[in-house]
């Protein structure tokens, strides 16, 4: 064996321990961010002779195994607020669990307060992500279930979760356009709903309540402030009032068991829901084991691995048809099949690669290509195939590591900017669903270009120890500390060796602090944060989500820059 290959299975090594380390960190975190407010919070929901949320999840699920093409809960957002609202004790999970799974043979978007964080009350975070789950919905047409048990706005920040358009009132806005939309919605008050909160389960199109729940829009202390009233909490909201006296709810149930039993019921007759059913083609094992992705692929920016092997591990065995292989490298696009599921899928190639150019009387001249770098034939390549995708009606899978487009004068001259562009336009005007898989980086405008959060995906998926940021930590560090010492200076600040050492490090800290993905899942940039060998498993389990995409709408780019 030569030196260099011993250095580049070292290398490699490496890498492969990083990228599980990274995995069994996340691991350990997600099982705490599970427990919600903690042991002890979850004690105090069980005497109350309450579930939690997490437990009534459980029971209204199928049992594993009864769908196999979807076989357990999708949660989305449970890293949300990570991180955040450290001063007000914070809010694991913002206080909220949302996931898709099947309930009574039929996929479903469960939202369910957790009563364990702050009585479930509404933190900036727990609207974006409710609102957010109100989105894949919507775009998938799944039948939604509220699970409902929350004490209402956290007052101390109310400013910040009350007025806007992606806040708390946006909640009850979708209600009633999903309601419009004949998009099934049913919600179970099983604890308190009070105040604005109460508008939630009511513009829904069923409402289930069981004893000792409050449904009221003021509570009996601030009724009796705001007009002198005395009435108990019964009197003003409780089950057997709404159910025999106001009209509220549809069914009063005795209890959580009693009325997850009922919500399961109910969807077994909901017909305008198609079941569960098998893929449109047989699956087919993929050519490598799926564990091999983490000695395939490679987390140092300095080493390379080549994209279409990663696929070999993901996608199902015969079925990848790359498009133009030969052509626009530094992007694979390629007909393919996950879990059974046709699809398309557009992929950074993280290796060197060649293009070769026209010449003269000598022939075509050639370049090399850097990793992870879109250049401006990938972005034409690219475009062509994501407008054939949607011709084919075809879901997309990006999958991100990017640094970024190519710049520099040739770049430029060559028309990146217009071949970006009209890759950009084709993404953004996509009628199919778009998911997105962040495995490295995904940098830039090569993160809006691959579908980055504001190009509407269906789903956003990353895996561990990943990083997303509008450039490189290398360079945002050397521009930020240059600006903060500027910024120094012309305060009468010297900066000398160690002053220019100590502005280096904090600014590297904080930007890789940011960059981190943990960072962009707390605030909702990324719905789920996946197993690097689970990746099959979860893409197709995306693509059996978006099954009931609508149908109805014609393709359009607009204008495109030729």
């Amino acid at each position: 064996m030569t030196t260099a290959s011993k250095s580049d299975q070292a290398g490699a090594g490496a890498t492969i321990n990083a990228l599980r380390e990274h995995n069994e960190t996340f691991l350990q975190t997600e099982r705490q961010l599970r427990l919600g407010g903690g042991v002890k919070a979850i004690e105090r929901q069980h005497a109350k002779g309450r579930l939690t949320a997490r437990e009534r999840i459980e029971k209204l699920l199928d049992d594993s195994g009864d769908n196999p093409g979807f076989p357990g809960f999708a949660e989305f957002g449970l890293w949300s607020a990570y991180g955040m609202y450290q001063e007000h004790g914070g809010a694991p999970g913002a206080g909220v669990v949302t996931g898709v799974g099947p309930v009574s043979g039929r996929l479903s978007m469960i939202i369910a307060n957790d009563a364990t964080v702050k009585a479930g009350a509404f933190f900036p975070m727990t609207c974006k992500k409710i609102i957010r789950a109100q989105m894949i919905a919507e775009m998938a047409r799944l039948p939604l279930i509220y699970l409902v048990d929350s004490a209402g706005v956290f007052l101390p920040l109310q400013e910040d979760v009350f007025p806007d358009t992606d806040d708390f009132g946006r909640i009850f806005r979708n209600n009633a356009v999903f309601s419009a939309a004949g998009i099934p919605q049913l919600a179970a008050i099983m604890g308190f709903c009070v105040a604005g909160g109460g508008y939630l389960p009511v513009l829904c199109d069923t409402l289930l309540m069981t004893e000792g729940s409050g449904l009221y829009l003021a509570g009996p202390a601030l009724v009796k402030a705001a007009i002198g009233q005395d009435a108990d909490s019964e009197e003003l909201g409780g089950a057997l009032m709404h159910s025999e006296i106001s009209g509220t709810i549809d069914f009063r149930e005795k209890d959580d068991d009693s009325c997850i039993t009922r919500l399961r019921s109910l969807m077994e007759a909901q017909m305008s829901v198609e079941p569960v059913g098998a893929p449109p083609c047989s699956p087919v094992e993929p050519e490598l084991a799926t564990d091999r992705v983490y000695e395939v692929f490679k987390a140092e920016a300095n080493q390379q691995y080549d994209t279409v092997e990663l696929l070999r591990c993901i996608v199902d065995g015969g079925t990848f048809d790359e498009y133009k292989a030969e052509y626009g490298r530094s992007l694979v696009c390629a007909y393919t099949r996950i879990g059974g599921h046709p699809c398309g899928v557009v992929a950074n190639q993280r290796k060197l690669t060649q293009k070769k150019m026209p010449g003269g009387k000598a022939g075509p001249s050639t370049s090399m290509q850097m990793p992870g770098v879109i250049y401006d034939d990938s972005a034409e390549k690219a475009a062509r195939f994501i407008m054939d995708c949607n011709q084919r009606r075809l879901p997309i899978v990006f999958i991100h590591d990017t640094t970024g487009f190519m710049v520099g004068r040739d770049s430029e001259q060559g028309g990146i900017i217009r071949a970006g562009a009209k890759m950009v336009n084709a993404m953004s005007n996509c009628i199919v669903p778009k998911i997105s898989l962040i495995v490295g980086g995904s940098y830039g405008a090569g993160n809006y270009a691959m579908c980055g959060r504001a190009f509407d995906p269906f789903l956003t998926y990353a895996w561990p120890g990943s990083k997303c940021a509008v450039m490189g930590a290398a360079q945002a560090t050397s521009v930020l500390a240059t600006i903060e010492e500027a910024s120094r200076k012309r305060k009468g600040e010297e900066i000398d060796a160690d002053t220019h050492r100590q502005i280096l490090d904090a600014v590297r800290a904080s930007y890789n602090e940011q960059q981190d993905i943990r960072h962009g899942a707390a605030r909702g940039w990324v719905d789920r944060i996946i197993q690097p060998h689970e990746t099959r498993n979860e893409l197709a389990w995306a693509l059996a989500m978006a099954r009931d995409w609508p149908r109805d709408r014609e393709f359009k780019t607009g204008v495109l820059q030729t």
